[in-house]
């Protein structure tokens, strides 16, 4: 129950930070919302390594002992790979800046955030078991 918790909430915080290129251009919150990324992001690789530990623990479980691979686990992993591709890789990211739209990678990456973000809500709402 700890770790299908730990996965949602993963979900929930790291498809923000993806999603917070996309989530400053609203109205009215939209400087807030980007002011509470800022504070955030730095630990956005501590978000994604618990995505990737609580989505591949939940991946190698369904795989070996079923039902099925639900899709909660492999957004999981997804939100790890991308909050962690420059520890990763060595290469940076693809960020959007305050200043600049999101165009590219960056607005794929904020349009999974948003994916990511509502998987993470479902996922609370979501029995387990």
């Amino acid at each position: 129950m700890i770790m299908a918790l730990l996965l949602d909430l993963a979900n929930i915080v790291g498809g923000f930070l993806l999603a917070v290129a996309l989530l400053r251009r609203l109205p009215r919150v939209g400087d807030d919302l980007g002011r509470f990324a800022a504070r955030v992001a730095p630990f956005g690789w501590l978000v994604g390594i618990v995505a990737l530990v609580a989505g591949g623990y939940y991946l190698i479980v369904h795989l070996v002992s079923g039902p099925r691979v639900f899709h909660f686990e492999v957004v999981g992993i997804a939100v790890g790979l991308a909050l962690l591709w420059d520890r990763l890789t060595g290469r940076p990211a693809a960020r959007t800046d305050e200043g600049t739209t999101a165009t590219g990678v960056g607005l794929l990456l904020a349009i999974f955030g948003i994916i990511a973000i509502v998987v993470g809500l479902q996922g609370l709402f979501t029995p387990d078991g």
